[in-house]
């Protein structure tokens, strides 16, 4: 059912928060993406929010808010939610071709980036017998001690099953191209890219034969700039048959930029080169037949 009145959305930005009005009526992805522009004006220097650069928070999760189908879902989201309850979705905007703030300089807290990484649970001692038992210092009796809950082995072995094959992704510019998903995996050795990427933006020609450019093997493109963050570094980029990503971002990147990893939180990566932290996203991919398909 459609909301009569227009309702309320807190926005926040690495910098700033504020609210707007929103109506499922009156409103569309792009009313919304021009109220967010200039709400923001002076954070996002003028530019106008586009794809790439709102997510919502619902049920503990953070979506993209990029085409019409991530709209439909965050309108049917917004259906099923009490205005301003716990679950009521909450808006980010950040340019992605913009650094995050960095100290002295403010970061918003409740921007989802700059939230405090959740603690690690403290090992906890193997039980005895002495510890499963409680003694009544009045009765000298022992009672059982309560049992404490435990996650079910099957639902560890699906959240294994799903960390293991769900793959961290950047956006970043390579060469001419700006705002590009790239897979990031110290599996693949080099830089690589696909031959669809390569042929769309002229990395190689369009007409390339069978036997040329890579189908009787992998072949070096050369060099190319590589911007992620603030910084930009030169890399030998390969072409790859891979079409999954347009851009594999391998070892030679990771030993690079000094790439660090969270082991709490699969979605903190850090440029060790120059600390800064990288938006990163995990992608878990599926086939035509919902089958999950792992890439190594």
């Amino acid at each position: 059912m459609a909301q009569s009145e227009p309702c309320v959305l807190d926005v926040h930005t690495p910098s700033s928060s504020f609210a707007i009005l929103y109506s499922d009526l009156e409103d569309s992805l792009q009313t919304l993406f021009e109220k967010l522009s200039q709400k923001a004006v002076a954070e996002l220097n003028g530019r106008h929010v586009r794809a790439g650069w709102v997510k919502y928070e619902w049920n503990r999760t953070v979506w993209n808010l990029d085409d019409a189908s991530d709209y439909a879902i965050f309108g049917w989201r917004l259906k099923s939610t009490t205005p301003g309850g716990d679950g009521w979705p909450v808006l980010y905007v950040r340019d992605p071709d913009l650094p995050l703030p960095t100290p002295p300089e403010y970061q918003n807290p409740s921007f989802y980036m700059f939230r405090p990484k959740p603690s690690s649970p403290s090992p906890k001692l193997p039980a005895t017998p002495e510890s499963s038992s409680i003694a009544s210092g009045k009765s000298g009796k022992r009672s059982k001690a309560k049992p404490q809950a435990t996650v079910p082995k099957f639902k560890k072995e699906f959240e294994k099953f799903q960390n293991e094959n769900g793959v961290r992704t950047i956006t970043g510019s390579i060469g001419p191209v700006n705002n590009v998903r790239m897979l990031l995996k110290s599996g693949y050795r080099y830089v690589y890219i696909s031959r669809k990427f390569a042929t769309k933006n002229g990395f190689i020609p369009r007409d390339a034969a069978p036997g040329y450019y890579g189908y009787g093997g992998i072949v070096n493109l050369g060099k190319w700039p590589i911007t992620v963050g603030r910084t930009r570094t030169v890399h030998s980029v390969y072409l790859t048959e891979e079409s999954h990503f347009d851009v594999i971002l391998g070892r030679s990147f990771v030993e690079r930029r000094q790439i660090k990893y969270d082991p709490v939180d699969p979605t903190d990566v850090v440029c060790g080169d120059t600390d800064e932290k990288i938006d990163c996203e995990l992608v878990i991919l599926k086939d035509g037949m919902g089958q999950i398909v792992t890439v190594t």
